[in-house]
Parts: C-alpha cells; structure tokens; sequence
C-alpha cells in the first residue's frame, strides 16, 4: 500500500503576490491559478524496516501505487481513469501519474462572487454532502445546493468577513472578523439566531465536537473558548497561547479530546481535557499551526503549518512521535480537508496549489491504555 513521501518539489506556478494581516491571512482568489499535484509513495517510507521491506518486494507494488494513484483521482475527483500504465515503462510513478493533470481535473464552478464585489473568505461541506456553506469577504453567508448548482440563502448578520464555518447537523456556525459568532438553523427564517460573544478580536476558528454538544473557537486574541449547546456564554476558556489560535479539531477517538494550535509567535500543538478543562500534553512544532485534522481510525492527526518552514506533519498521540514531514508547499499551508474515507487529504496554500495525500491508514489501532489512569478509558 502507497504510504508518505517524505520530501516533494513543489510545481513552478505564477507568482503570487498574497497579503498578509497578523496570523490571519486570506488569498486574493482574483485570476487564482490552481495546480493540482498528487503525491504517494516512494522507497523512503516511514522506518528503516519498512525501507528495507519495500526494496524485497516485488515490482507488482510499483503499479499497485500508481493504481491507488488512479483510484484516487477518479474518488475524489471523478477523474475516469479506466486503465493503468505499467510502472516500468513510466519513471514518472513516483511523482505525479500524468502530466497532464488537468486533462483529467475535473472543475464545476459553483459560484463567482467577483461580481458583486465580494470574494470567498470561507467554505463548509455540511455533514451529508449535500449543501456548502460559502462565508463572504462583506459578511454574508451563503448556503448553496452544490448538486442542483443553486444558492439557496444568503444570511445577513456579520458585519466583517467570515473566516470560519462550522456545521452541526441543521445549524451552521459562523465566525466572523466583527468578533461575532452566529449560530443558525438553515431550516428556520434568519432572524432565529444565536449570538455568542467572547472573543476581543477576529473568530478564526470553529469546529463542533463529534458528540454535537460542544462547539469550540479559537480567536485572534490568542483565547481557546468551549461553548455548549444552549449556554450564550463559554463554558470553558483556554489562555495558554501566545498567538492566534486557527487550528483546532476534536478527537474522534477519546470524548473531551481537543487540540488546538497556535500563530507564530506560538507555533505550539496544544491538548485539552475539555471534561475536566484541565491542559494535557503540548510540543513546540518549530511553525505556525494553520490547521489539523485527527485520522478517523488511528490515534493520530496531521497539522499542516506556515512561517517559516510550510510543512504538513504527522503526529502520533499521545506520545507526540513525529510520524512523518511532508514538504512541497512553497507558502502557508491554510487549507485542509479529509477524504471521506478519511485516508487521503488535501492542502491548499497562497502559493495557489492544491496537493492530496494519502496519509492515513484505514487499519484501526487496537492497542488502547488500560490504565486506572488514563482518564479517557475510564469515563465515556
């Protein structure tokens, strides 16, 4: 099975010219040029042992890299492929599949805001697949049909742009530069909405826990809060960072599991027991933490970073074991999604490229601690 490729060369696109304000920072989309790269293994893999594993094994393994390579453009991309070429007749197999990536890349515009003067600041599948929420640059946020290509609502309501999203069931979350956080039911009219407000400076990140009771956010004032689901005020509040806290994400593994990262002048993952509030483990990743992700079937998640060395890193939990480093981004890695599957994910940067990975394994870690004190084992 293809597994990481440690170090990757970025692909020669136009030259950017992105902005930048604080730890918050958003591409001009005008006349965006997105590369589309695909990356998969090679002989260094994880361990010396596997290394040497992968050198014994047969040259089947090289077109069983190169057919992941195509069933994994055509999931996430309906790219078509039918056949696979045979690796030992294309030296290519360790980079890219085809070199003509966008033959096969196929683009459905949903929308173009440019003609209202407006521009994407955020987007936001909900959790059936069904609808995405688009966050605007004036404040508005937009719900659209992505099948029927339609735009069902506009929401009114921030007053500043909308830099983070967050779906919980019905209800959509937005987080906005005017330091306000609206919960709304889509089903509903817009004038039913929550209002929280805790943050001094810019909402810049939101993600709800897998249990749908606990949304948390991360602000520009350096803050960490934990809102419940019926309270206007947090219930929890989080101070250790020294910069903008954007990344954030719930383990789907350990319930109360949060962990959150900071801006340059933090550069630290941080871990939270949100069922006591009390703080966990914390390692200094060297780099702006712009986002992170947990596996759905191991202990382990993946961060991707920005000043000053752009990565995207593996981690184990909660050893912290740095699993794998990723390079190939020549500018802040600020975006992040998980396939479905959740195997493959991919990154976007203001050096206008998109790359998918295949980090993940779908092998579901068995070892699980049995310790009085482990804290995660005992109370559910």
């Amino acid at each position: 099975t293809p597994t990481l490729s440690p170090t990757l060369t970025p692909t020669p696109t136009l030259d950017p010219t992105p902005t930048q304000s604080g730890d918050r920072f958003i591409p001009t989309r005008a006349g965006s040029n997105w590369s589309i790269n695909f990356h998969y293994a090679n002989e260094n893999c994880r361990s010396p042992n596997q290394n040497h594993k992968a050198k014994d094994a047969s040259s089947d393994s090289s077109k069983d890299a190169v057919a992941y390579a195509a069933l994994l453009r055509n999931e996430l991309l309906g790219a078509g492929i039918e056949t696979v070429p045979d690796p030992h007749t294309d030296d290519r197999r360790h980079a890219v599949l085809s070199q003509d990536s966008h033959s096969l890349f196929r683009v459905t515009r949903l929308c173009d805001l440019s003609v209202d003067g407006d521009s994407v600041t955020s987007v936001c599948w909900n959790e059936r697949g069904s609808l995405v929420a688009v966050g605007t640059h004036k404040g508005y946020v937009q719900i659209w049909d992505a099948a029927g290509g339609r735009k069902l609502t506009s929401l009114e309501g921030h007053s500043a742009r909308v830099g983070a999203l967050a779906w919980n069931g019905e209800q959509l979350s937005s987080g906005s530069r005017d330091r306000v956080i609206l919960q709304r039911d889509v089903r509903t009219p817009p004038s039913a909405e929550r209002r929280l407000q805790g943050h001094r400076q810019e909402v810049c990140g939101l993600k709800w826990s897998p249990d749908h009771q606990h949304l948390a956010s991360g602000g520009n004032d350096n803050k960490l809060l934990v809102w419940n689901s019926s309270s206007l005020l947090p219930v929890q509040q989080y101070s250790d960072h020294l910069a903008a806290v954007k990344a954030i994400a719930w383990s789907p593994h350990q319930h109360g599991l949060l962990a959150s990262g900071g801006g340059t002048a933090d550069r630290c993952l941080r871990f939270w027991n949100t069922l006591t509030g009390q703080a966990l483990q914390s390692t200094d990743t060297g780099s702006q933490v712009c986002n992170l992700a947990w596996s759905k079937h191991a202990n382990e998640l993946v961060s991707t970073h920005g000043y000053s060395q752009n990565q995207i890193l593996v981690w184990k939990y909660p050893s912290l074991t740095q699993v794998a480093k990723l390079t190939g981004h020549s500018y802040r890695v600020l975006y992040l999604a998980v396939s479905p599957d959740g195997e493959a994910i991919v990154t976007g940067a203001g050096d206008e490229t998109l790359r998918f990975w295949n980090v993940f394994s779908k092998t579901r870690c068995t070892k699980e601690s049995k310790s009085v004190l482990n804290l995660f084992t005992r109370i559910r």
